[in-house]
């Protein structure tokens, strides 16, 4: 993940829940991806390790167990650089110029110049980030299952010029479909419209109060629609009470529930969620140090197997001196 602010439910639904799960199936790595949040965030590097912490923590607490999988730091294996340029000495332009989000992000993100060769080739060091560890998967969002199709051409045209040396990564996706942000847009930080996993109990409650829900439903005796409908979309993701949920859905569409009432269970729902996170959270952050503590022997880690793969890296393209 990229260190570029707060976490929030979308990054809870969307990516921890399933890295969590993962940990008792694999042998996971999880990196705060610095270098790639200068992408786009060049200009402003003031909160990237305040950043890099706090996500690390909200892992921690998401149930990420430093014992079980390797937390670390993207520009602390500097190998991933290494292996980035030498496979851009092979990648044709046009290959990352076609990934879709490429051009979505420039069209998003018209206030940022992201003319830079570094955004052009992110979708290459995201290639190198796997592959420098030769990993097997990758849990993604759909969103990024081109990127990781266009890895696998980048492994395929490798092979052909220095033998086979990688594996190709598969995608593992996620299950849960992404979810809105509190107003219907999109779930971002610049639009003030999240819930973050660091949020008080206080805080999610107002939070959700003020939920976009059927903007046709004028007064709680008419009956309103379910489908696409965010608070629901978040009772379905978060409210482990399958029967009050369908309670709730089937008084929704005849008229016979209000929004405050609606709105009320899932904020407690919400925070049955989070309060074992926030134990946890509390628990890391008790022992100054410590998250940082965790991503330095993380980092080391993942470096001494990252060297390893750069020495059969260089040596296929007898770089080996």
């Amino acid at each position: 993940m990229r260190p570029t602010g707060k976490l929030h439910l979308g990054h809870l639904v969307g990516a921890l829940r399933q890295w969590a799960e993962l940990q008792s199936t694999y042998d996971c790595m999880y990196f705060v991806a610095d270098w790639h949040a200068l992408t786009s965030e060049y200009a402003d590097t003031d909160g990237l390790t305040a950043a890099a912490y706090d996500n690390a923590a909200d892992w921690i607490a998401a149930g990420i167990d430093p014992d079980q999988s390797t937390l670390f730091i993207q520009s602390l294996v500097p190998e991933h650089a290494e292996l980035y340029l030498l496979l851009s000495m092979t990648v044709p332009i046009p290959w990352l110029e076609r990934v879709p989000t490429y051009k979505e992000q420039i069209e998003q993100l018209k206030e940022k110049d992201l003319s830079s060769l570094g955004f052009l080739g992110y979708p290459l060091l995201q290639g190198a980030d796997v592959l420098i560890y030769r990993a097997d998967f990758v849990p993604v969002g759909e969103d990024q299952v081109a990127h990781l199709e266009m890895n696998r051409e980048v492994v395929r045209r490798f092979h052909n010029f220095y033998g086979e040396l990688f594996p190709e990564p598969q995608p593992l996706l996620t299950a849960f479909p992404r979810l809105p942000g509190l107003d219907n847009r999109k779930m971002s930080k610049s639009y003030g419209n999240t819930i973050d996993l660091s949020d008080d109990a206080k805080a999610v409650q107002k939070k959700v109060m003020r939920m976009y829900t059927d903007p046709k439903r004028v007064r709680a005796d008419i009956p309103g629609t379910v489908e696409g409908n965010p608070v629901f979309m978040y009772h379905d993701a978060f409210n482990p009470d399958t029967a009050e949920v369908d309670d709730l859905k089937a008084r929704y569409r005849t008229g016979t529930v209000g929004d405050v009432e609606v709105k009320k269970k899932l904020a407690a729902a919400i925070n049955a969620a989070l309060d074992p996170m926030r134990e946890r959270r509390a628990e890391v952050l008790s022992t100054p140090g410590r998250v940082r503590e965790i991503l330095l022997d993380g980092s080391a880690t993942a470096r001494r197997i990252a060297q390893e793969t750069m020495k059969d890296v260089r040596a296929a393209l007898k770089l080996d001196y």
